[in-house]
This record gives structure tokens, sequence and C-alpha cells, in this order.
């Protein structure tokens, strides 16, 4: 028996020593491959690109995982107890591991044969959410153990339990609990009561299946549960749990809502992040400030949608395309427009229903357009307008583009790139190539002005034939009225857009010559015809590169670069990156403008201010005249309009802000009889200004030095004499003004020869 005892005894010594000999080798193999646990100091979370506009609106947010990582200090105490009830009730008291419950684990094992999940703890969920993976083995969790030893006795407990609230999956693309919060019921973390901290509590078990928006009544049956164990782990009162429990579900989902429609711009944001910093761009947590105006952004939405629903109205209704083959319900809203289905129709009032049943009303004054052509059952589109009542509708098929930008410095105050996104993402503000028509024309004046021409010069406006080598017809160009005005003063020409001027003036001077003057301004070599049909704007342009151009008119003659990135933030609140545009700088010296902080000067103070004299007539005499709306004296810009009114366009400005509109079809087709830029595109701007220019003081054209006013006879572009009822006053270069008066100007005596009515303003 002695022996018998003897030998067990070395048995079990030989075996025991064995397991730990064996332990100690598994122990260091595995340390080998050990993550280190340090660096959990500098986590970095998946965080989406969150984008918004210079007044701190969100425009949109881009990456798979929504989450807002939060402090500890910042959790409610009450959630902190579901989580614990939850997941782990001896947190606060085991070194990281719960031998007990992996002991129970491992019985469960032993006695059934199948191995679950159990015996985790909250820092062994850390450690297998962070350093590890997810693969069921026996070596991946005797690492789970090993690393989660390391861990609490690397850092404190709660900052392992904010890891973990930060980092878990709750299901719907969130991870954390604040992010949680967000998706199911829209609220901050201390708005939630008992319930819905049980019911996020309860979603790490099992995401998918104890989800409230998925499985309702297993989420409410694990939220029962969470809240029992709160009860019996004293976190709460019989009371509390009672009222809790009678809760139904709150829970709705939620989605991250743009607090400003910019999204063209978002799409451009989107771009350049990802161009900078790959995929990293959707999960670092980016906030990218751009330079967007909100109240401006939602003027420039509005404006360019109105403008489209106004052309889409003067030519006719569609019906035969409002009928739809796909159910009601399915029909998606498009831009401002719904899809609404006719009940009923009494005194030619139609009544109609919204897909969210609501039951709406369309004035008489709101649908005559259509000319009462709609009938009960008729799935039509409506839209609420300013004056929250509602119109008949339907979805543009013209397209539009509109960009504002401040003229200083560049920056994009509002951009829409047509009429919704989602529809189709081409963006018109960038991407288009349409032609910029009579829109060029101030760059082929700019031209003249500078090779000695005055606002005064005479040019005929008779007929012209040009020559087309490699054409069967010559060219015979055309006012746009038909029409042909003889001698015509340069400012008469800008001012009314007369198409023969701008082409004898080219000729004239020289193609080559405002090529130069167009590079300068920003074109390039390819967008430039080198023929006579430069005169009418025969190239293409973006509208944001038309607004590149008109800037240089309104900041006294500078080349600005748009940008649309003020600053970019990390996560943590530290600036990545600051814009830092040239500015204009109309009262820097020759010296001061070389420094590079300033944007160069393209043209001089005394050609910019002769420009904006002319361009302030386009809106005051000339074919802009409908902005006379705005009440104000201090607005330039001028129309566009290409062959067969294929492109409308509005290039204006005030000294403060810069804003085109365009409007056209995305295939090129005509927009039809008398749609030119001053009757399509001009509405456009005008709606924007009225929001834009509200509080903004007028200004005044201030005359550089060099700029002397001389009273002509306009006829003959020479001096006349003061008693003249004809004569007008006129700006010119000091150095171009007239010395001379007609010898047969019948409104000169003899004895008024020598008097020279002019004034040097300085």
């Amino acid at each position: 028996m002695v022996k018998i005892l003897k030998w067990l005894v070395i048995f079990f010594m030989t075996i025991t020593l064995s397991a730990a000999i064996s332990g100690y080798f598994i122990y260091n193999q595995l340390s080998i491959d050990l993550p280190n646990v340090k660096t959990l100091h500098n986590v970095q979370y998946q965080i989406p690109l969150s984008i918004y506009s210079k007044d701190n609106l969100l425009i949109a947010q881009f990456g798979e995982k929504k989450r807002t990582p939060i402090n500890i200090e910042d959790v409610p105490q009450q959630l902190i107890n579901a989580f614990i009830a939850a997941e782990d009730d001896s947190f606060y008291e085991h070194p990281g591991v719960d031998f007990k419950g992996l002991l129970r684990a491992g019985l469960q094992l032993a006695l059934t044969g199948k191995k679950k999940q159990g015996g985790s703890t909250i820092t062994m969920q850390v450690t297998r959410n962070f350093l590890l993976n997810n693969e069921k083995t026996y070596t991946r969790k005797l690492k789970e153990i090993m690393l989660a030893l390391k861990i609490e006795q690397e850092y404190p407990k709660n900052k392992i339990l904010e890891l973990y609230l930060n980092q878990i999956f709750m299901g719907h693309r969130a991870y954390g609990i604040d992010a949680a919060a967000q998706t199911y019921y829209g609220k901050s973390l201390s708005e939630l009561s008992l319930a819905e901290h049980a019911m996020i509590a309860g979603l790490p078990k099992a995401p998918s299946t104890y989800n409230p928006i998925t499985n309702e009544s297993r989420a409410i049956e694990r939220r029962n549960y969470v809240l029992h164990r709160m009860l019996e782990l004293n976190h709460i009162t019989r009371q509390d749990y009672e009222i809790a429990y009678r809760q139904p579900s709150t829970a709705k989902l939620q989605s991250v809502s743009p607090e400003i429609s910019a999204l063209y711009l978002a799409e451009m944001v989107r771009q350049k992040i990802y161009e900078l910093y790959g995929e990293q761009a959707y999960t670092s947590g980016f906030k990218i400030y751009t330079t967007i105006n909100s109240t401006l952004q939602t003027a420039a939405n509005q404006a360019l949608a109105q403008t489209l629903h106004a052309y889409d109205e003067r030519h006719g209704y569609r019906h035969s395309k409002i009928n739809q083959t796909r159910q009601f319900s399915e029909l998606p809203v498009i831009g401002d427009t719904f899809p609404a289905k006719v009940i009923a129709i009494k005194n030619n009032l139609p009544s109609a229903r919204l897909q969210n049943n609501t039951l709406i009303e369309i004035p008489k004054e709101n649908i005559k357009w259509a000319n009462n052509r709609l009938k009960v059952g008729d799935i039509i589109r409506v839209r609420q307008l300013q004056n929250n009542s509602w119109a008949l509708t339907q979805v543009p098929e013209t397209e539009g583009a509109f960009v504002s930008l401040d003229p200083s410095n560049g920056a994009i105050l509002a951009l829409t790139g047509g009429f919704d996104f989602f529809r189709n993402k081409y963006n018109r503000v960038t991407q288009s190539k349409r032609q910029p028509g009579s829109g060029f024309k101030p760059i082929i004046y700019t031209t003249a002005l500078e090779q000695g021409y005055t606002t005064a010069s005479l040019i005929n406006d008779a007929p012209i034939v040009i020559d087309n080598p490699g054409q069967e017809s010559e060219w015979r160009p055309e006012n746009y009225s038909k029409r042909f005005y003889g001698p015509t003063s340069i400012r008469s020409a800008l001012t009314h857009s007369r198409n023969i001027i701008s082409i004898r003036l080219l000729k004239e001077m020289g193609v080559e010559k405002a090529v130069a003057t167009a590079l300068r301004f920003g074109f390039t070599e390819q967008q430039i015809p080198k023929t006579l049909s430069l005169a009418l704007g025969s190239g293409y342009a973006s509208p944001l590169q038309m607004a590149r151009v008109y800037a240089t008119f309104a900041n006294g003659g500078f080349l600005i670069k748009p940008y649309f990135i003020e600053r970019i933030e990390s996560n943590e609140g530290g600036i990545i990156y600051q814009a830092k545009p040239k500015i204009a700088c109309p009262t820097c010296n020759s010296e001061q403008e070389f420094n590079r902080t300033y944007a160069p000067r393209i043209i001089t103070p005394q050609i910019c201010f002769l420009m904006n004299s002319l361009l302030r007539d386009v809106v005051q005499h000339g074919t802009a005249t409908g902005a006379k709306v705005l009440g104000r004296q201090d607005l330039a810009g001028k129309t566009g309009t290409t062959n067969e009114q294929r492109d409308a366009w509005f290039n204006g400005y005030s000294q403060s802000n810069v804003a085109i509109a365009w409007v056209g079809f995305d295939d090129f087709s005509p927009l039809g009889n008398r749609e030119t830029g001053g009757v399509t595109a001009l509405p456009m701007w005008v709606d924007f200004m009225r929001t834009a220019l509200k509080d903004i003081a007028e200004t005044t054209l201030e005359v550089p030095t060099g700029i002397v006013k001389a009273f002509i006879n306009p006829n003959t572009g020479l001096l006349t004499a003061s008693q003249n009822s004809g004569g007008i006053w006129e700006f010119f270069q000091a150095d171009h003004v007239p010395t001379s008066y007609m010898s047969n100007d019948p409104t000169i005596s003899y004895d008024h020869a020598e008097e020279r009515p002019t004034e040097n303003l300085f």
C-alpha cells in the first residue's frame, strides 16, 4: 500500500511538473507574439469624416462607422451601472480575468462538449476588440487572458471601461455608446431614460439579435434582463425597476441629418480630403470647416430651384410624364418636389394626399399654368412655396448652376451644382464646359481699353462677312435683335451686348491680344479659340471660372484663387490645416503686391474702374435691367446667351459678392425662343442677392488717380461745349482724353471752340 501511494505521489508530481514546464514554455511562446498593451495609451478610433459650414452647421458625414468618442467622466453613472450589471458585475474587483467564470465555462464545455462564449470580462473584451480578433480558438483565449492581466496592470479601471464603451459595436453602423444613443434615440447620453440605458447596455451581447429596430421583442426581453440585474445589484430601486420594465420601446432609427443642404460642395470636400489622406479620410475623425455661409447657401438652393421651376412653367405641363409605373409609395422626393395623389377636384380646386398621408389643397393660382389638366387619381408632384401654400410642379428637365464667392480672397460662399444631387451628381459649377457667350465680352473690352480705345470710341455696327477657311459658306454674324445700329460707342455696345461691335473690335485689335488677356484672367489655351468667334464667347468655361473672372473687376483688378476649405481639425480639435488665401489689396503699393500673401494684379486700377463703370451700365441701362428691382446703384455684371439659347448666364457682382447663375440642358438642347441670360438666368441671381445684400451698405465707385472726366458729344466721341444739351460726361484715362472738337459739330460755336470741358478729378 505504501508502495502504491509512493508511486501515485511520484505520478502526480510528474504530471504537475510536466504541466508546469509545458505551461512555462507555452507562456513564453505565446508571449513572443503578444501585442504591446501600451499601444492603448494612444488609441485611434475609427471616426467618420464630418463637414461643416463656416458657421459650424453640419453639411455631411462620410464613413462606414458612426462613432463619437466620449470621456468616462461624461458617461451617466446609471449607464455605467447598466453595463456593469449586463456584462461584468465584478469588473471593479477582478484582476482582469474572472477565474470563476472561466471555470464555469470550462465545466460547461466538459459536460456538454459544446464550446460557447462565456467567462469574458470587460477587460478581456477590450483585449479582443483592440489587440486581437474574434477567432474562437484556445490559443486566442490564452492570449486574451494574458493580455487582460497585463492591461489591468497598465491602466486604471475607468480607462479600461472608457475604451470598452467607445469601441463596442452597437448595431446599425453605430460604434460606442454615444453613437448608439444618437442612432436609436437621437439623444445625448444625459437625456436617456433608465429603460433606454438598459436597452443600450443590452446591445453588445448580440447587436443584431437584441436590436430594438430589427427585433423589438427580443430587445425588450434583453433590456428587462439588464434591469433585473441592476435591481439585484442594488443599482436601482424596486420602483425604478417597475417603471422602466413597463415602458414600451422608444427606439427609432435616426439618421445624422445635415443642418444645411450643400451636397455638391460636400462631394468636392470629400474628394479633396481623400486625395490627401486616402482611406484614412473616412476613419480619422477629421472635421472640415468650409467657407460656406449657411444663410447664403440656403438662398442659393432656393434661387436655383425657383428659377428652374419658373422656366419649366413657361414651357408647359408634361402630364404624360407624371404617371409612372412605380408604386406611389416608392416614388422618391426629388429636389423640392414631393409625390402626391389627386383624391378630389371641387370647383377646379384639387385636393391631394402626400406619401405621409398629409392632405393638401392646391390654390387655383398655383395650378393655372397647367391649364386645369388634372383628374382624380393622377399622381403628381407638388412643392411648398415660401408662403407655405402648395403648388403643382414637375421635376425640371433643364438644369442650373450657381456659385457665389468673396472677391477679396476667393472663398466660396455658396455653391449648388444642379437641381438634385441624388438624381445627378454631375457638378455643373466645377465640371461643366459651356460657352460663356457674351459673358466673355468684358475680356474683349478690357483688351481694347488697354490698347488705347476709350469708352467713347466709335465702332460701326454694320453687316460684316467673314471668310471661314475650310467652311463652305461665309460667317455672317448678327446682333440678337437682328438689327444694325451704325456708329456705336464702346459703352453703348457693351451695355446692349452688340455682337457686331465685339467682332469688329477684336478684328481691329488682333485675336492674339485678346487671347493674352484671357490667359491673364486664368483661362487656358485649350479653352480659347483663336478665331473671331472668340468675341462672342465661343470657347468654354465653368461657372466657377467665370466667378474668378468677374471677381477681378469686383476687387480692384486682382486674380484670386477660389477655395472652399477654411480649416481641417483633428478629432481632438487640433488644427491640421488653415487656409491662407492670397488676398486682393487695392490699397497696397507695388512692392507689397509682390508679397506672397497678396493676389497678383492683372489689370490696372484705371482699367478696372472703367470696366466697372461699363458693367454697372449693363444693369442700369442694358441687358440686365431686371436687377434694378434690388434698388441699388452699385451692382454690375454681364448677361450671356449662346447660339440658339443653349446657355443662359448672368455674371454679376457687388463689391462684397460675386455670383454666377447658369441655366441650360445637359445635352446642349436649345432653351427656346427668348430664353436669354437676362430672362432665364438673371432671376436666379436677383433672388440670391436679395439675401446676400441684406444689411450691406451701397458702395460708391471710387475714381482712381489717372482718370479724367470730359464732356463729349456721344455721337462723335469728341469734346463738345458745356451748353450742348446732348452732351454727356464720360470717363477717360488721362493720356487718352479727347483733345479736339469735331469741326462740323453744329453744337459748337466759334466763340466757345477754345473751351475744353474736361475735369481732372485729382
